[in-house]
């Protein structure tokens, strides 16, 4: 059945994402998607859904939600919490990493999201309109999303109600990055820079500055010299989320999800995609080191991103929230003999996971 829900405020840096739009950079047009591919496929666990299924994707002031058909599940997954304002009243806090259902007329009023990146899961997603294969919001070309616009006041979003009522929620620890340097592979046009350049590059910290958005990130740091004047400028070919631009002034950007098609400034390495996340949880002023890696090397840090996220996923939990009755647990117990399994009740029977735990 169908559910909704209503923007009561938008909140600040929030829009709906999903995995992106592939298929159309001939066109000019952006990947767009996910900031954080792994932790939105958390929130996504944890409310039920597939990966990749379309969420909130918070980087700012998280938004404040009202439910005008439901019953819905939600869940947060990231550095933020939330407050469920209940119809009759009462409230409730809702950490992150753990699931919670929503009634009509209940509200969820989000925080705001500490250092980085945060997502908000729906059960059954976000289902906004598909806009060339996918409902990322890609606000720069108005697609995506609610009509090509951050999540704002009075916006509706249809999404599924719980169709079979179950009380057990799920819950599972926070997701975390690696830490170190941000791998990256040197190139395509290393040969652009002095080799002073590159060795600055690699043993050299940078700061991330303010001047980042879903687009790009500028560091801060030492400036890295090229070759000549004119090595500070090529002709414009093809870039990618992760490739790291250095203009003239000798300062770094990498690319991020919204970012350009093609681009006119020589690339020193491009960030390896286990590394791409990480990126996505850079406030100004935080501090990042890179080292270079080959191809070999990136396969193996993918492979073994994919593998601690099988791994949290085959960890989850669930829960009965304090006075909830399981139904069907409840059912499932012999009453006629009058004996029940007072164990077997609380625990419930957790619900197939989507996932294939080894």
């Amino acid at each position: 059945m169908s559910g909704l829900i209503e923007v009561i405020d938008g909140g600040l840096g929030n829009a709906i994402q999903d995995a992106g739009r592939f298929g159309y950079r001939h066109q000019g047009l952006a990947v767009s998607g996910f900031l954080d591919r792994p932790l939105a496929d958390c929130a996504n666990a944890l409310a039920g859904n597939p990966p990749a299924t379309a969420c909130i994707e918070m980087r700012g002031l998280g938004p404040t939600l009202a439910v005008r058909s439901g019953p819905l599940r939600v869940a947060l997954a990231g550095n933020v919490a939330a407050t469920i304002l209940r119809a009759n009243g009462s409230s409730q806090a809702l950490p992150a990493w753990q699931s919670a259902t929503l009634e009509d007329h209940d509200s969820l009023k989000v925080g705001a999201v500490a250092g980085g990146t945060a997502y908000l899961a729906i059960f059954g997603g976000c289902a906004v309109p598909r806009q060339l294969g996918s409902r990322s919001t890609y606000q720069r070309a108005g697609i995506g999303g609610i009509d090509g616009h951050a999540v704002q006041k009075g916006d509706r979003i249809p999404c599924t109600q719980l169709g079979k009522r179950d009380f057990r929620e799920t819950r599972g620890e926070p997701f975390n990055h690696v830490d170190g340097p941000i791998r990256v592979m040197l190139g395509p046009q290393a040969d652009h820079f002095t080799g002073g350049a590159i060795e600055t590059f690699l043993n050299t910290p940078f700061s991330a500055t303010a001047e980042q958005d879903r687009m790009g990130l500028r560091l801060a740091g030492p400036a890295l010299d090229h070759v000549s004047p004119s090595a500070a400028d090529i002709v414009s070919d093809g870039v990618t989320p992760g490739a790291i631009q250095v203009p003239a002034n000798g300062l770094p950007i990498i690319l991020l999800a919204d970012c350009q098609t093609v681009g006119g400034y020589p690339k020193i390495a491009t960030v390896i995609s286990a590394d791409l996340p990480r990126l996505a949880h850079c406030p100004p002023g935080s501090t990042l080191r890179l080292q270079s890696v080959d191809l070999a090397a990136a396969r193996h840090a993918l492979a073994e991103l994919r593998q601690r996220w099988t791994d949290w996923a085959c960890g989850l939990q669930t829960f009965l929230p304090p006075g909830s009755l399981d139904e069907a647990a409840l059912y499932g117990c012999n009453l006629i003999s009058g004996m029940v399994d007072a164990g077997g009740f609380l625990r419930g029977t957790p619900p197939d996971l989507p996932w294939e735990c080894s």
